[in-house]
């Protein structure tokens, strides 16, 4: 049997370079891991199949859900001859920008690879990931990550320095496809400057890295969900040094100096319609 997280992303930059011939927009984009996290349990079973209970009885655990697809995929990848019960419970809410699936199927690659001794290393299961979503292999990875190509391509950076982070998630639902839709039909006028973003990590200046928080999905999300902006401000008048939506959203996160301080922050937007969650940056999975 073997347990594992799958951990939560955020946006520190998201930027969108053009649509590619294959339909997918090409992305730059710095990722970050934290510690809200889901975490599954994968046992071996004798007989072939994938059993998948989930602790949320609404959420599909067929071959329409990320981490099944992720199981059934290793056992054809390397003709495994038995089966895997996998239990998960969720944390990360869904639909919310911050790669709950994906973290999920993520967490049955390294726990399938685990479990049957595949040796399969990271370059392998970050090809198979990919195959099933782009922000697959970042979650594999964790930490800090600068994403391209259409999020798969991935370059190691320095660990952002470890810092608090508050998580609000409104409860509405943002289609991941519907907001690139939205952002094509008006782009955004502000861009991320990735450079200087990476500099600042590069130098561990965490408040300076914070200045170039940018994600151009923001401008067109905010447009529909004015409660992201809403929070983005009250985040800031708590106390947040930082604050900013995370990839296609609701989610919006800020940053704080303290655990205290975080606290007050998720204090502040605790309204009766959104979700919140206090949290740390956290390094890569591979350490």
């Amino acid at each position: 049997m073997i347990t594992i997280e799958g951990r939560a992303k955020i946006n520190l930059t998201l930027d969108i370079l053009r649509t590619r011939e294959d339909g997918f927009h090409e992305v730059a984009m710095v990722m970050q891991a934290v510690g809200l996290a889901d975490t599954l349990t994968l046992e071996k079973r004798e007989a072939p199949g994938i059993g998948l209970v989930i602790d949320v009885p609404w959420l599909r655990a067929n071959e329409k859900n990320l981490a099944y697809r992720a199981a059934k995929l290793m056992q054809e990848e390397y003709h495994l001859p038995g089966g895997v019960a996998i239990h998960l419970t969720k944390r990360i809410p869904m639909a919310a920008g911050l790669a709950g699936g994906s973290a999920d199927a993520a967490a049955v690659l390294r726990g399938m690879d685990a479990l049957y001794e595949l040796g399969a290393g990271d370059e392998k299961l970050c090809e198979l990931g990919a195959r099933l979503g782009s922000d697959i292999p970042f979650t594999l990875m964790g930490g800090t990550m600068l994403a391209t190509g259409r999020g798969e391509v991935l370059r190691r950076l320095p660990d952002f320095p470890e810092t608090y982070v508050v998580l609000a998630k409104p409860h509405v639902s943002v289609s991941t496809a519907w907001a690139y839709g939205a952002y094509d039909a008006h782009p955004a006028e502000r861009h991320p400057d990735n450079d200087a973003m990476i500099r600042a990590i590069e130098a561990g200046a965490r408040r300076k890295a914070a200045s170039f928080l940018c994600n151009v999905l923001e401008s067109a999300t905010i447009k529909r969900y004015e409660v992201i902006s809403k929070l983005k401000e009250m985040m800031k008048e708590a106390g947040a040094f930082a604050s900013l939506m995370s990839g296609s959203g609701p989610t919006v996160f800020g940053f704080a100096e303290t655990r205290e301080q975080a606290e007050k922050v998720a204090e502040a937007v605790r309204l009766p319609d959104v979700d919140v969650f206090v949290t740390k940056t956290v390094g890569c999975n591979t350490k």
